[in-house]
């Protein structure tokens, strides 16, 4: 039986905002009506980030915990996943939403470069926050923007660092880090299959490659994200309306591939997840 696909929605990020798009969500009231579409549109993960009315990041628990209510209010069994993410908060600031124990959090376990400054996750951080996710039973979405960050996803799950069975991400596309590249993509689909057989992996695309990437990892058997923090447009002339319409080129490209669309229950079995919240 064909693996059913888990497609990822991440509605908003830390960068876009409403002059590259109108339709970026930056409220609270519109983050939740766009992941509601999303959701209806077949999305069963919603990756997370708030902003303030300025458009301006922040790490705010009491925003994460009004646009959680609002998605599990909205979204019936949709799994709301929180961004640790480095661009609105720094140190241990960036894990200061995960005692909300929402279902997932974006977890990165090494640095690299981005277009115009170094992502930092020193040791120290990663570690304290993978504890924070084992204290509070949040599941780690790896975001692997370098191959060193599958070993090491490899290495923390063996040491009981992070709970197995591993959740990897792979994000191609981001400038001076991984390109959008097959023969890279190939070579991250095998390292898992190597070093943890067991692990389920993700694909996302930045920018111009979002729904190439979304092809490769569909076609080979994995899972998807898309959306607006990711890429503003459907192609090279038309910005996207909304994320929901990202979404259903993602849906489109499952049909062309015959793989089924997962629901939100079934992405949770897929993912070891606990039941969604009443």
């Amino acid at each position: 039986m064909t693996t059913p696909c888990i497609i990822c929605v991440a509605i908003t990020g830390s960068v876009p905002r409403k002059e590259h798009n109108p339709a970026v969500p930056i409220s609270i009231t519109e983050q939740i009506d766009s992941t509601h579409e999303a959701y209806e549109a077949g999305a069963s993960i919603a990756h997370c980030h708030v902003r303030q009315e300025d458009e301006t990041p922040t790490t705010d628990p009491d925003r994460f915990a009004e646009l959680m209510e609002g998605i599990r209010r909205n979204c019936p069994e949709m799994i709301v996943q929180l961004s640790t993410g480095g661009r609105a908060g720094a140190g241990q600031e960036r894990g200061g939403m995960l005692s909300l124990q929402p279902d997932m959090a974006s977890l990165s376990v090494g640095s690299n470069n981005f277009p115009t400054r170094v992502y930092e996750n020193p040791p120290e951080l990663v570690d304290w926050l993978a504890s924070q996710m084992l204290k509070y039973d949040v599941k780690p979405e790896i975001e692997a923007f370098d191959l060193s960050h599958i070993h090491q996803a490899v290495s923390m799950s063996r040491d009981g660092r992070l709970k197995a069975p591993l959740y990897v991400q792979f994000v191609l596309g981001v400038k001076n880090a991984m390109p959008v590249d097959r023969d890279v993509f190939n070579y991250y689909v095998r390292t898992m299959q190597r070093l943890a057989p067991e692990a389920q992996w993700c694909a996302a695309g930045i920018g111009a490659g979002q729904i190439q990437v979304n092809e490769w990892a569909i076609a080979a058997g994995g899972h998807t994200r898309t959306g607006l923090e990711d890429n503003l447009r459907i192609d090279r002339e038309t910005l996207a309306p909304s994320n929901a319409s990202l979404v259903r080129s993602a849906v489109d490209l499952c049909q062309k591939y015959e793989r089924p669309v997962a629901s939100c229950e079934e992405a949770r079995t897929i993912l070891g997840l606990r039941p969604a919240s009443p």
